[in-house]
This record gives C-alpha cells, sequence and structure tokens, in this order.
C-alpha cells in the first residue's frame, strides 16, 4: 500500500525490487533473511499508509535495518506536522528519527505549499542532487510557495495546540464513524478511511455524500485492492465542531440508505 511515487522511484532505480506483505514484519524479515551480506539494501516504506490511515511499524522495521544491515528511507509525506511532540512525524512519534538513514516528505500536506524534501547524511544528500533525475530535470519551487513552506514550518514549531485540536478531531471522527457502524479499517490518524467495498457503491455512495455537501475522495481499484473501495476523509485543525457533527450525520444518513452500518 506504499504511495505511486515510490513504485515509480523504485522502477526508476533499475534496482531488484522486493515486496513483503502490507506491514508484515515477518514476510519483510524473509525476504532480508534471502540477500546476501554484502550487498547494498535499503528499505522504503511509507511513515503514514495514505489510503487508510495507518502506521508503518517503524520499530521493528528499524530492528530489521540495523539486524541485516540496511538502510532505512521513510516516505513520512502524511506525518509531519502531524505526528510526534513537536510536529516531527512519524519517526519522531516512535522515538526513532536518529536511526533513519533518509527521511522525505512533501510541502503539499501539513506545509500547505508545493515541493518537498529530503533529509539525511550530506555525501548522500550531495549524490541525490547530482543523480536524480526527477529533481535534475525539474523546475525550482517558485519563492512563492517556498515562503509558504517556511511559514507553515514556523506554525508547527510554534503552534502545538493546533496538533492538540487535529488530534481531537480524528479521536472524535474515529469513534462517531465507528458508532455508526462503519468500518474504518485500521486508521490510527487524521487519515479516515469507510471501507465500502465494490466500486460502484463506493461511487454512488459519494454522489449521495456531495449532495448532503460533503466533500470526500472515492478510491477505488488500483489505488485500493479489489472489493476494498473506500472513502477517504481527511481533517484539519480548522474543522469546528458543527463540521463534524454535520459530516457525522451524512454519513450516518447514507450508511443507513446503503445498509452499511454493522
Amino acid at each position: 500500500q506504499d504511495h505511486a511515487s515510490i513504485i515509480d522511484g523504485c522502477r526508476l532505480s533499475f534496482a531488484d525490487v522486493k515486496k513483503y506483505r502490507h506491514n508484515d514484519m515477518e514476510d519483510l524479515e524473509r525476504i532480508l533473511k534471502t540477500l546476501p551480506e554484502d550487498r547494498g539494501k535499503l528499505i522504503i516504506v511509507d511513515g503514514v499508509f495514505s489510503m487508510e490511515g495507518d502506521l508503518a511499524n517503524l520499530p521493528e522495521i528499524v530492528r530489521l535495518k540495523e539486524k541485516y544491515k540496511c538502510r532505512l528511507l521513510v516516505d513520512d509525506a502524511h506525518g509531519v506536522g502531524v505526528h510526534g511532540e513537536k510536529g516531527q512525524g512519524t519517526c519522531e512519534h516512535f522515538g526513532v528519527l536518529d536511526r533513519v538513514d533518509l527521511l522525505m516528505g512533501t510541502f503539499s500536506k501539513a506545509f500547505a505549499s508545493l515541493g518537498g524534501f529530503v533529509v539525511g547524511d550530506k555525501d548522500v544528500i550531495t549524490h541525490i542532487k547530482h543523480r536524480a533525475r526527477a529533481l535534475i530535470f525539474s523546475a525550482s519551487m517558485i519563492p512563492a510557495s517556498v515562503a509558504s513552506a517556511q511559514m507553515a514550518l514556523n506554525i508547527i514549531k510554534t503552534e502545538p495546540e493546533r496538533r492538540k485540536r487535529l488530534w481531537a478531531i480524528a479521536r472524535r471522527m474515529l469513534k462517531g464513524f465507528r458508532d455508526i457502524g462503519l468500518d474504518t479499517g485500521d486508521s490510527e490518524t487524521p487519515v479516515i478511511p469507510i471501507i465500502i467495498g465494490e466500486d460502484e457503491h463506493c461511487f454512488a455512495f459519494w454522489k449521495k455524500l456531495i449532495a448532503r455537501g460533503i466533500f470526500a475522495n472515492p478510491v477505488i481499484s488500483p489505488a485500493t485492492p479489489p472489493g476494498r473501495a473506500l472513502i477517504r476523509t481527511s481533517y484539519m485543525s480548522t474543522h469546528t465542531d458543527e463540521d463534524i457533527e454535520i459530516i457525522l450525520e451524512a454519513f450516518a444518513h447514507c450508511a443507513e440508505e446503503f445498509g452499511l452500518r454493522k
């Protein structure tokens, strides 16, 4: 369930790519055991899986990467600004920030801008600057986007109450959806999926939400496994209590109409 950009990056690397089952640490270790000790190995994973809002098991992944002498790249697009006491992401949340080799993310989520970043060892970053085709053959960020990202970073650092509000909303929405009887998968973040099932039902449910003034994203295969189409909801600290009640009421009405209450 990694993001498409990770899949594309792996293809562009022309490396020998091995895939393990979603968040299955036994399967990851099984694969690592088969690789030569002296071979360069890089584990790549999302910190927060963007479709269903569950977290990567970073403590165990870090343990395995150290045991089998690998490097670890965490794409924390949905974690930075949201997770961790300081908003530094899922690596901070799990206390493994100093044990991750490369941390990357985007300015298009919590930073409300455009562009992205990669953090790591100076020599590795220099190598990326001179060898990454996607970087070399792209235009630079415009000044307005840089300024927006800088201001957002300052807000993340100095206004932790926004994160507290966001998490209060996320907990309330998760409880509200589950009280309705909706399937929210394994989400433990402000990205909360509502599992619908078949693609056509998902689109019909989505249209009903739109008619009630609620915009969310319908997600179908190949972005999800076949038969696991979902409505992807995500939240901001600026959502009001009134907004939350309107959202829950709309989902409750649609769930009743579609027979999705458990």
